[in-house]
């Protein structure tokens, strides 16, 4: 989950030892976003106040939910179908893999998706290290795809996320093209569909991304084939354009001329982004939008009771108090 870049917030995941790795609920996760002192608006005569949806995602992908199954009994979880079945605006699931996950295990998730009707995005999470600049660690994600995306694909075609939310909102076009271009040529090994990539900062440096396409800064994103993936919550800060996460940002990843998007929504934690008002503008350019959290968030932000911090084994679950929050929009 992004951060607000005019304050900071403590991790409110904590790490249980269970099973064979760690768990922690980490989409309530904790981003260093130092206040920015820049009062500079960067403008580009190329992004418009509107967009038109010449490129769309929603049928490509269709509206989904995420799922954060890895931190709760060694993974070992139930997910529902049943009852996400009966909501038929749920297309797809983004299911984040952390990467100590047992590679069979998260293969099980997708099979499970696959056999419940739902497409599939494939996301690499390493709690420890989002928000990071080092591009070691992005390697390391692609390096992972390129030694698993073979298994986690033999259940049915998943759409890979090249990694939840690499690069600080300190990326440039340059570094962040640069980062890239060498992760996803890594990934281009095995895998030649759609590769998302989320937008520095958190998923909102969506001006970065845009530009990086556009090679503004003297490198460009090489690779054509790739989806630009927002993350939109009340605290969303875009530091390129210096303002609260607002609706020309959304028109600046549109203006790239690469398909978008939203791949994490939701209501928390606080701020004046206005995060639903951005989700159905997304939802308005034919993207893809899809809500945090079915289940696995670890705080406030699931879809269906039990979550999984509770109960991670229940047979039947039922709708959230949250659950009308996010199903509305999509």
């Amino acid at each position: 989950m992004p951060e607000s870049q005019s304050c900071f917030k403590l991790m409110t995941a904590f790490i249980l030892l269970l099973g064979l790795y760690s768990l922690m609920p980490s989409c309530h996760k904790a981003h260093a976003n130092p206040v920015s002192t820049d009062t500079t608006t960067t403008t580009r005569p190329d992004t418009p106040s509107t967009s038109t949806p010449a490129l769309t995602t929603d049928t490509l992908i269709g509206d989904g939910v995420d799922l954060q199954p890895s931190y709760y009994n060694g993974g070992n979880v139930t997910f529902g179908y049943p009852l996400m079945q009966q909501y038929p605006n749920i297309k797809s699931v983004r299911i984040e893999i952390e990467p100590s996950v047992p590679i069979a295990l998260a293969a099980s998730w997708i099979q499970q998706a696959h056999s419940n009707g739902y497409k599939v995005i494939a996301t690499y999470h390493k709690y420890t290290v989002l928000g990071t600049d080092d591009t070691t660690q992005l390697d390391t994600a692609a390096m992972w795809w390129r030694t698993n995306y073979s298994t986690l694909s033999a259940s049915g075609s998943i759409t890979v996320n090249l990694m939840n939310e690499w690069g600080s909102h300190n990326q440039t076009p340059a570094t962040y093209a640069t980062a890239y271009n060498q992760a996803i040529a890594i990934v281009r090994q095995v895998y030649s569909g759609p590769i998302i990539i989320d937008c520095a900062g958190y998923g909102q440096e969506t001006s970065v991304a845009a530009d990086a396409v556009r090679g503004i800064g003297g490198i460009r994103l090489n690779d054509s084939n790739i989806i630009l993936s927002a993350h939109i919550y009340p605290n969303g800060y875009n530091q390129a354009n210096n303002h609260t996460l607002q609706q020309s940002d959304l028109d600046s990843m549109a203006a790239s001329g690469r398909p978008c998007i939203v791949g994490e929504f939701g209501n928390s934690p606080s701020g004046n982004a206005d995060w639903s008002g951005l989700a159905s503008y997304g939802k308005s350019l034919h993207w893809a939008i899809l809500g945090w959290a079915w289940n696995g968030d670890g705080g406030t932000m699931n879809m269906v009771t039990p979550a999984w911090d509770t109960t991670a084994n229940a047979s039947t679950y039922s709708p959230s108090a949250y659950f009308t929050v996010i199903y509305s929009l999509l």
